[in-house]
C-alpha cells in the first residue's frame, strides 16, 4: 500500500479520533487539525494517541478561517508532505427552534460545518490536481439527509456538504481524485454517552439496529473511500445510520 498524507480536521473529537487511528493503523501519515484555543487538549489527545501505538501529527487549524487554512495547509505540507487525504470531520452544534434562532448561531454553525469544507479543501486541492491522486471524504449526518427539529443550522450545513461533495466529484473525477460524503446516524462519543439516560434510551429505541454506533464503523467506512481500492465510487453519500434513514 502506498503511504499518504492524511489531514483530518476536527481529529481529536469523538468520531475524528477513530478515522485518525484507522488511518494511522493502515501505514498513512495522520495529521489531526484542532482548534487553535484547545492546544492543551489536543496535546493531551496526541499523547494518549501515541500511548496507544498510534503517532499523529498536529495541525492548529481554524477551520472558519480561509487564511488560516491556507497558513495550516502550507505549514502541513512543509513538515509532512502534501495532504493526498482530506477528511473534513470538525463540525459543532448550536441547537434551537428558528423561531428562537440568534443570528449568531446560525453564522456559527454554517462556518465551522459547511464554509470549512471549502476553507481546506481549497487549498489542498490543487496539490492533488497536480499530482493526479487524491482523496476527499466529508463527514456529514442523518440529520442533513432527514432534517431535525431544532437543527435547521445543522441540518443545512450538513445537507450543504454533501452538495459541495457532489459538484467537486464532477470536477476532479476525470483527475484520479474521489470526492465522497459519510454520514453517521447517532454514534457513542463522550459527548453522548454524557447525556440522560433517558434519552439515550430514546435514541436507542429510534434506531432499527436498536444501538448507537462504534465511531470505528464510520472510521471503516472512511478508510475505504480513502484507499487505493475506491478508484470508482465518487460523489456518493454514505449512510452509517442502522437502518435510521433509508433512501433510493
Amino acid at each position: 500500500m502506498t503511504k499518504r498524507v492524511a489531514l483530518v480536521t476536527g481529529g481529536n473529537g469523538g468520531i475524528g479520533s477513530a478515522i485518525c487511528k484507522e488511518l494511522a493503523n493502515q501505514g498513512h501519515t495522520v495529521v489531526a487539525g484542532y482548534f487553535p484555543p484547545e492546544k492543551e487538549s489536543a496535546e493531551a489527545w496526541q499523547k494518549d494517541m501515541h500511548e496507544q501505538g498510534c503517532a499523529i501529527g498536529l495541525a492548529p487549524l481554524d477551520v472558519s478561517s480561509f487564511s488560516d487554512c491556507e497558513r495550516a495547509v502550507s505549514e502541513i505540507a512543509e513538515e509532512f508532505g502534501s495532504v493526498d487525504i482530506l477528511v473534513n470531520c470538525a463540525g459543532i452544534t448550536r441547537d434551537g427552534t428558528l423561531k428562537k434562532m440568534p443570528e449568531e448561531n446560525w453564522k456559527a454553525v454554517i462556518s465551522t460545518n459547511l464554509d470549512s469544507a471549502f476553507n481546506v479543501t481549497r487549498h489542498v486541492i490543487n496539490g492533488m490536481l497536480d499530482k493526479g491522486w487524491g482523496r476527499i471524504v466529508n463527514i456529514a449526518s442523518v440529520n442533513g439527509q432527514r432534517g431535525q427539529f431544532g437543527q435547521a443550522n445543522y441540518s443545512a450545513a450538513k445537507a450543504g456538504m454533501h452538495g459541495f461533495t457532489m459538484a467537486v466529484a464532477l470536477e476532479t473525477a476525470a483527475k484520479g481524485i474521489t470526492v465522497n460524503t459519510v454520514s453517521p446516524g447517532y454514534i457513542s462519543t463522550p459527548m453522548t454517552e454524557a447525556m440522560p439516560e433517558n434519552v439515550l434510551e430514546s435514541i436507542v429505541n429510534s434506531v432499527p439496529m436498536r444501538r448507537m454506533g462504534k465511531p470505528e464503523e464510520i472510521a471503516d467506512a472512511v478508510a475505504w473511500l480513502a484507499s487505493e481500492g475506491n478508484s470508482y465510487t465518487t460523489g456518493a453519500n454514505i449512510p452509517v445510520n442502522g437502518g435510521l434513514f433509508t433512501s433510493h
